[in-house]
Order: structure tokens, then C-alpha cells, then sequence
């Protein structure tokens, strides 16, 4: 196993810079998400460590072992792509047991391993199967197995259940999660799922135009975003900003903004400050902060309702609220939430102000 360091890591491609200076450290045996969309630089970092992509300049360590000019057989990694990638001429058997097989280990051993790494997959029974008698799902798992024989120091994952329908990617989801576990192998998953993020990762990396943003929990990241682009980016549907100017009496400081007054208790120091506040913080019926909205349209998810509303001035509004309910456009709705759920940040830098 091993502990990965990534030092100050440029990539540029002519003009394009990739990765603008990322530093990390991955912990030996955890599991960490690089989230962001696409073009984010995540697949580049992903390529980088596995020594698929040459760097610019900067560092990566397993451990204490500079491994950023090493090729990738001499690294001790595996990678599982978003394409299956499974031989189709092979059985899976056969699949499995190949990289064992380049590296000259014997057939006994080899049958041992294979053995091992189709059970931790539940794929036991399709060994003298081909690859065209396997569905997506049974494919994705001889891709990981194949990963896992050879038991690497580090399992990279580039958006392995993008290709997967809704269900099974739950399902696998839950599945990597608990061989991970198992394995105790330290591993790198990209995606540009906020859900997969979420449920899978011990911690998760924020990536934006090839610089981190934030790295942490998917607690810290959800309720203490570090700028806008978090905040944005976490959650679903996104969260609400609204520009607000701060009014002070001194006694009280209040936020207005788009016809909403948000009491708040302390200044921050700021004449204009961007308020955040989650759909699924916004509520029906008044409240500590009560608004009037015009409905216009509704997303019926039945264990939810989502209302998008227009403000006064015609901002619009997004609110989600549990359970089935029926709204009718231009229906006037009286809404609310608490100051305890906003979060409020500096429009010019875009940074999270703490109150």
C-alpha cells in the first residue's frame, strides 16, 4: 500500500494549463474522489500519478519514492477506465489473470489469484465466459478484477460506472465502496458524479480549471464550501445566491436584497456580500426570513416537489421541499428559512466570509 504526495504539479498543454500547481497527499488505504466537470484537469491529475502523462514540472511520491519520471509498470498501480477495456477475444479467466501473466508469474499462482480477485467480485461463475456473453455491469467487474489481482500499491478509477445504467451504478457504487474496504488499497477515483463523490469517497477533491479548491468531507465540503464554485457545484438542485447590501444601524445588520431582509448577527464587513442558501433549506409557510414568490414552474419527484419562483424583481428561486405537492404557475407562495442555513460570500473574490 501507499501513501501518495503530489508536490506543486504543473501540466501545460502549449497555453493550456491543466494542472496550475496542485498539491495533495492521499493518505495510505483511502479513498478519494477528484470531482469537477469536465475539463477540470481531474482525468489529467488521475493520468498523471498513474505515469500515463508526463508533468511539466512538480513531484509525485508513493511513500518516500519519487515515482513522477517512473514508467507506469514500474509504479505498481491499476487503473480501471471508463471503457471496459476487457479483451474480447479472451475469456475472463483469462481477462483476470493477464497482467499476472506479462509478468511471468506461474499458472498456479495465477489460477490462485484469479480465483480470488472474480469472488471479492462476485463473478465466480463467468470465468470460461467471453466478454460478448457479459452484460455492462459484468464487464465493469472483470475491469476491476483485473485491477485488483496483481494487488496494487494504488487503484486509480477514471469514471468506471459512467457507461452503467441508473440502477446498477447505484449498485456498484456500494460494492466498490465495500472492496476498497476490504482491500485496504489507497485509490484515486475521478468523477464528475456529486453523488458518486458523496457516498463514496473518505474524502473528496474539488477541481476547477486545474487548480484544487477545496479538499475534505463530504460534510465539510456541503456545509462550509470554501468559495462559490463549491458552493455551486455541491448539491443538487445548486444552491441559491443572492446579492444582498448590507445595512447597519449598529445595533442590528440586516442584508437586503432581490425584496428579502436577512437579519443577521454580526456585520461582515462588507457594504455587498453574495447570500447562498440551499434548495432543500428553503421551506413553505413564514418563517425567520419569509418571502413572497411566484411559482412557474414545478419538478414533481414525488418524494420531493421542486418549485422554481420568481422574487419580486424577477430573480428567480429554487426551493425543494419534501413530499408530493401541487403548484400552478403564477401561484403566489409564501416561502422562508433560517439564518443558521445561509452562507454568505465575497462577490468580488467569490470567497466564503466567516461569521
Amino acid at each position: 500500500m501507499a501513501r501518495v504526495r503530489i508536490e506543486n504539479l504543473k501540466k501545460y498543454f502549449g497555453e493550456v494549463k491543466a494542472l496550475d500547481g496542485i498539491t495533495l497527499e492521499i493518505e495510505d488505504g483511502e479513498f478519494l474522489v477528484l470531482l469537477g466537470p469536465s475539463g477540470c484537469g481531474k482525468t489529467t491529475l488521475l493520468r498523471s500519478v498513474s505515469g500515463l502523462e508526463s508533468v511539466t514540472s512538480g513531484k509525485i511520491f508513493f511513500n518516500d519514492r519519487d515515482v513522477t519520471n517512473l514508467q507506469p509498470k514500474d509504479r505498481n498501480i491499476s487503473m480501471v477506465f471508463q471503457s471496459y477495456a476487457v479483451w474480447p477475444h479472451m475469456k475472463v479467466r483469462d481477462n483476470i489473470g493477464y497482467p499476472m501473466k506479462i509478468k511471468g508469474h506461474s499458472k498456479e499462482e495465477i489460477e490462485k489469484r484469479v480465483k480470488w480477485a472474480a469472488n471479492m467480485l462476485n463473478i465466480s461463475e463467468l470465468l470460461d465466459r467471453y466478454p460478448s456473453q457479459l452484460s455492462g455491469g459484468q464487464r465493469q467487474r472483470v475491469a476491476v478484477a483485473r485491477a485488483i489481482v496483481l494487488n496494487p500499491a494504488v487503484l486509480l478509477m477514471d469514471e468506471p460506472l459512467s457507461n452503467l445504467d441508473a440502477l446498477l451504478r447505484v449498485k456498484m457504487r456500494s460494492e466498490l465502496k465495500k472492496l476498497q474496504e476490504e482491500l485496504g488499497v489507497t485509490t484515486i477515483y475521478v468523477t464528475h458524479d456529486q453523488v458518486e463523490a458523496m457516498t463514496m469517497g473518505d474524502r473528496i477533491a474539488v477541481m476547477n480549471r486545474g487548480k484544487l479548491q477545496q479538499v475534505g468531507t463530504a460534510s465539510e465540503i456541503y456545509h462550509k464550501p470554501v468559495n462559490m464554485f463549491v458552493a455551486g457545484f455541491i448539491g443538487s438542485p445548486q444552491m441559491n445566491f443572492l446579492r444582498a447590501k448590507t445595512v447597519s444601524d449598529g445595533a442590528k445588520t440586516i442584508l437586503k436584497g432581490h425584496g428579502v431582509d436577512i437579519p443577521i448577527s454580526s456585520d461582515p464587513g462588507l457594504e455587498e456580500v453574495v447570500v447562498g442558501i440551499r434548495p432543500e433549506h428553503i421551506g413553505l409557510g413564514k418563517g425567520e426570513v419569509s418571502f413572497e414568490a411566484t411559482v412557474f414552474f414545478i419538478e414533481k419527484l414525488m418524494s420531493s416537489t421542486i418549485i422554481h419562483a420568481t422574487l419580486e424583481d424577477g430573480k428567480e428561486i429554487v426551493s425543494m421541499i419534501p413530499g408530493d405537492h401541487e403548484f400552478k404557475n403564477g401561484e403566489k407562495v409564501t416561502m422562508s428559512f433560517s439564518t443558521e442555513k445561509i452562507h454568505l460570500f465575497d462577490p468580488k473574490t467569490e470567497r466564503r466570509i466567516e461569521t
